[in-house]
């Protein structure tokens, strides 16, 4: 760094530095039900980063909380925080002053902390083996050569390592394998085998090395001092291959640390796919496109039919329908119309729409998503303090005792120092708790192996015994509870005609068409073994429904408003719809010139095996059961009476997911919740524990959740 940038003062102040807050409500009630008198139009369908503006002599940055922030390459776990906290402690005024976000590798001073030179902090942490520079908002999360490295040092000690099992192999002819398997030489070991082992140790260690060194210089002992005070003891005793075998675990479970954090990262980083990063912006100068983190609330763009949104807004202009199950988990895409509100990463039907923006691209629903994701995980932090100060504690404490082993036995009763020394540097390798993280999986790969052989992934022993605590449950509704997709569930003939009469006139209608709600009657025409004939003259009604001919005759199918504005409304019709949409079905009608051919019903059919698994986990002890979806009251409702939820909320945006999470957490000491979408991840990582239902679940979701169903069998739930 310059002479220039380190005379350069990090100014902690609030008024430029406070990042947007996500919102604890959101400023718009969104209507999420399939509104029904949309129920099925073609066209229309069914039913923080800011600019800080600063001068050159300041570095940019965006922080998670009020602050300045550091992207930490190296930043994997709760001990490096540790670390960090002992290195940037001291020279910002206290780890008080300190904040940590794991899952983006991101380090904030707050603002309490005074002026600091930001090469100070950077030098701090480079110290400690790890590389800091400024954080940039909108830059993907922490991606270094890091994990390449590492990838490549471990393996590279796992071939060398090996290598000297193979040397040491063919040169110990006449020895049975338990001579061979002890590493027991004779005429002590051969010189490739030595080199071979010493390059193992030299590889696994290329990581921890400048960490223990840290640890050494600042008396502040930790797992990595007493890995390397294991492996340069085995060195010294000639123990070539155990201090490679160690060197090399250590190592692998260093490796396998930064992978997990770098795959939650990347899940974190997959959701701002969702979002198109260019927005077609309309004006005085007509259509352009333009980068949307520069669009303005306010701004005026168009969505073609098919594009995603990349905005939050408000239609000005067009009536479409919008696929919303990406943010709010609905079940079936939701009628727009000029007035309504649209989100980003939501995905446009057939028609084209006008939208104004309302929120510019860095607090957008999608965004504060994003945000919640980290910061659910950062909040789990809170978990990992009692392991930092019991490690504290701990660490020196074993080096104390492993000093003790060597030097009392010796002294005291005329032990032999070379077996006492070899006895300390075992109690080392087997009290350190990176050789407990190495250890553990032992004694429970058998119950992991075990669950995933019977469809379920659960992400480390840890979770193994949190569903045995579990008190209270949220569960979303679409894809979890029911199916995910609509389906048939009624057909009523109307006016004299039968069900094959009404549904070859709907096929007839739908036959070209790519909407849900068609694929469903298509769908079910095939299982009643009626073979769809496509009608002429299709042509779609934009906000009313489509219209065609078949056989002949001008029929068409729409919502039962469109019935009304046609003049073909009749109150014992009217009855039966509204008995049907209250227990959340959508419906459409089908219609000729002189008369009302009949009304289908679809609806997101409940899982048949849903009721009996809620009984199940209600007798094993769930005191509540909490269905947290973004559908409609009704749909909601409905189900709920037929499974046997305890409570509903419905409607709910990302943002009351976890509100309502938050909740239960404040009245259950276990809480879990069971979720599929992108829209469900941030609630699943402010729980105890997430569940993700795998088959079907986003990245986000999968990643964020600490045991995955890798079906999407809820019966593996109660096991």
């Amino acid at each position: 760094m310059s002479a220039r940038k380190d005379a350069e003062i990090i100014k902690l102040d609030a008024a430029c530095c406070s990042p947007r807050q996500v919102e604890a409500q959101e400023s718009h009630r969104h209507s999420h039900g399939h509104r029904q008198d949309h129920a099925h139009e073609h066209g229309g369908c069914c039913g923080h980063g800011h600019d800080h503006g600063e001068p050159d002599d300041e570095i940019a940055s965006a922080p998670v909380v009020s602050g300045r922030s550091f992207r930490v390459f190296g930043l994997d776990c709760a001990e490096e925080v540790a670390t960090l906290k002992s290195a940037v402690g001291p020279v910002v005024g206290g780890t008080t002053h300190l904040a940590f976000d794991v899952i983006n590798g991101r380090m904030t001073v707050l603002d309490g902390a005074g002026p600091i030179r930001a090469s100070t902090i950077v030098s701090a942490v480079a110290a400690t083996g790890m590389r800091a520079e400024p954080w940039q908002e909108g830059a993907p999360p922490a991606k270094d050569a890091r994990l390449a490295e590492q990838k490549l040092f471990t393996a590279l000690s796992g071939l060398f390592l090996l290598a000297g099992f193979v040397v040491h192999a063919m040169t110990s002819p006449g020895q049975s394998f338990l001579e061979i398997m002890a590493f027991h030489h004779p005429e002590g070991a051969p010189l490739a085998e030595q080199a071979a082992l010493i390059l193992s140790v030299i590889t696994g260690a290329r990581f921890v090395v400048v960490k223990a060194w840290y640890a050494l210089r600042r008396m502040s002992p930790d797992m990595n001092l007493l890995m390397m005070v294991a492996v340069a003891g085995a060195l010294i005793l000639g123990d070539w291959f155990e201090a490679a075998t160690v060197a090399f675990l250590f190592a692998l479970s260093l490796m396998l640390e930064s992978w997990s954090v770098g795959r939650a990262r990347n899940a974190v980083s997959a959701l701002l796919d969702l979002a198109p990063p260019v927005v077609r912006v309309k004006d005085a100068n007509g259509e352009r496109e333009v980068k949307a983190a520069d669009v303005r609330i306010g701004t005026r763009f168009i969505v073609r039919g098919g594009d995603r949104i990349a905005l939050d807004g408000r239609i000005v202009a067009g009536v479409s329908s919008v696929n919303q199950a990406p943010i709010t988990g609905e079940s079936i895409p939701v009628g727009k119309e000029p007035g309504d509100e649209v989100f980003a990463g939501t995905v446009n039907g057939d028609g084209t729409l006008e939208v104004e923006a309302t929120k510019v691209a860095s607090d957008t629903t999608l965004a504060r998503i994003i945000r919640m994701v980290s910061d659910a995980h950062s909040r789990r932090a809170a978990v990992e303090q009692w392991v930092e100060r019991f490690a504290r504690v701990y660490t020196p404490a074993v080096m104390l005792l492993a000093l003790l082993v060597f030097v009392v036995p010796p002294l005291l009763f005329g032990g032999e120092w070379r077996a006492w020394f070899y006895n300390a540097l075992v109690l080392l390798v087997i009290a350190c708790p990176c050789a407990l993280v190495i250890s553990t999986p032992v004694s429970i790969v058998a119950a992991l192996a075990s669950a995933a052989r019977n469809g379920v992934l659960i992400k480390g022993g840890t979770f193994i015994e949190l569903p045995s605590r579990l008190t209270a449950l949220a569960m979303d509704k679409t894809g979890t509870l029911t199916r995910g997709e609509p389906q048939v569930t009624a057909v009523i003939p109307l006016s004299g005609h039968d069900e094959q009469e009404l549904l070859q006139r709907a096929g007839a209608l739908e036959a070209r068409s790519s909407h849900p709600l068609a694929d469903a009657i298509l769908r079910h025409m095939k299982q009643s073994g009626i073979e769809p004939i496509a009608g002429e003259d299709i042509k779609l009604l934009p906000g009313k429904g489509v219209q065609g001919t078949f056989n002949g005759k001008t029929y068409w199918l729409g919502s039962w408003r469109y019935a009304v504005a046609r003049g073909q409304a009749d109150d014992a019709v009217a009855a039966r719809i509204a008995q049907l949409e209250g227990n959340g079905a959508t419906t459409v009608v089908v219609g000729s010139e002189g008369h009302l051919c009949g009304v289908i019903a679809l609806a997101d059919t409940i899982r048949p095996e849903a009721k009996a698994i809620l009984s199940a986990l209600h007798a094993q002890g769930v005191k509540e059961v909490v269905m947290l979806t973004g559908d409609n009251r009704a749909a909601a409702e409905s189900v709920a009476r037929q499974v046997g939820i305890d409570t509903v909320r419905a409607e709910l945006l990302p943002a009351q997911k976890v509100e309502a999470v938050d909740e239960l957490t404040g009245r259950h000491a276990m809480v879990a919740m069971i979720g599929d979408g992108v829209n469900d991840a941030p609630a699943m990582a402010r729980a105890n524990f997430g569940i993700a239902m795998g088959a079907i679940g986003s990245d986000a979701a999968i990643e964020t959740a600490d045991i995955a169903l890798m079906t999407d069998d809820l019966s593996k739930v109660p096991c």
